[in-house]
């Protein structure tokens, strides 16, 4: 699958007379993976969404292979998936009802989707939690689970804020991994770093975003 194109010319963002983001600009061709990197408030989160499309720049602009972002176009959609925030959940479905859920979304062969799901859970090394429910998982847990869900769907971008936060060394080393892996597959990574070791693993570029 060939990676989306991702540009950012001047891209700013305000928000009542507040910059929640400098102008800013970078290239990410397919295939590679550019790392933000910035100081805590300095408006790494928000460039990530405003590639995701889920906001609008105030000036400047950010394009997915020439279009604007914008997640109200399907194409945005189906391009890009993104681990911005917390994804939404439900208290009563395992993680595999999750995974089975988005399977089911993305039209997949339902007679083999238990596999996949599994194979999924495995690539982050919780397979063995498979039929937990997301409150009974630990912190570092979970985030490997939103890892799981944002890998698994299919996506030309993938659009990442600090996923190493609350994982250990190892799973750190993991993730670095699948950033890698995703990356030299085609797939274009666009990801907010805070840990030198993961960003000297995965960075074909950096982007540093000085505090306002």
């Amino acid at each position: 699958m060939t990676g989306t194109r991702v540009e950012a010319v001047e891209a700013a963002k305000e928000v009542d007379g507040a910059r929640l983001l400098p102008p800013t600009s970078f290239l990410a061709r397919p295939g590679s993976c550019v790392v933000l990197r910035g100081p805590n408030g300095a408006g790494k989160t928000t460039l990530l969404r405003l590639v995701a499309g889920l906001a609008a720049p105030s000036s400047g602009t950010v394009t997915l292979d020439g279009e604007p972002a914008d997640e109200r176009r399907r194409a945005t959609r189906e391009a890009v998936a993104a681990l911005v925030g917390v994804p939404a959940g439900w208290r009563d479905l395992t993680l595999v009802d999750h995974l089975t859920l988005v399977d089911a979304t993305w039209g997949r062969d339902p007679g083999t989707c238990h596999e996949r799901v599994l194979a999924a859970l495995d690539e982050v090394g919780i397979a063995e939690l498979a039929d937990r429910f997301p409150h009974e998982l630990s912190s570092g847990q979970a985030q490997l689970f939103h890892l799981a869900l944002t890998w698994f769907r299919p996506a030309r971008l993938l659009v990442l804020d600090e996923p190493e936060q609350r994982l250990d060394t190892e799973r750190r080393a993991l993730l670095a991994d699948l950033v890698r892996r995703r990356s030299d597959g085609g797939t274009t990574v666009v990801m907010a770093c805070h840990d030198p070791a993961v960003t000297a693993a995965v960075a074909d570029e950096v982007v540093d975003i000085e505090a306002r």
